[in-house]
């Protein structure tokens, strides 16, 4: 998982194909929790999307652009579409089925 510091960075990794960013910050315990968590996830069941990382705390302009006001987020792009949103109270497995329903689409286009 990368750590993205700039809003052109996420620019382009929106457009290069599937993209889960997690919105998080560093004195945010649950985002420190399961920040692995979705890493392994996301390595294990759904290799071909790229991981990003906003510490909303070291980047507020990109957290404010990005209507991140609360943490945990996490945002899923395909193609620079945005296609789910999960804020604060979600589970893995609320995640887990998200994407694999949108990873499915994707994957058969």
């Amino acid at each position: 998982m990368q750590t993205i510091s700039s809003i052109t960075q996420i620019d382009q990794l929106k457009s290069a194909g599937a993209l889960l960013i997690l919105f998080g910050g560093a004195h945010c315990g649950v985002c420190q929790t399961i920040k692995p968590k979705i890493e392994s996830l996301m390595v294990d069941q759904f290799p071909d999307v790229e991981l990003a990382y906003v510490d909303c705390e070291q980047s507020p302009d990109i957290c404010g652009q990005h209507s991140v006001f609360s943490l945990p987020v996490i945002k899923m792009y395909i193609e620079g579409q945005m296609y789910f949103e999960l804020v604060r109270g979600f589970s893995l497995m609320e995640l887990t089925n998200q994407v694999d329903r949108i990873y499915r689409l994707w994957k058969a286009t």
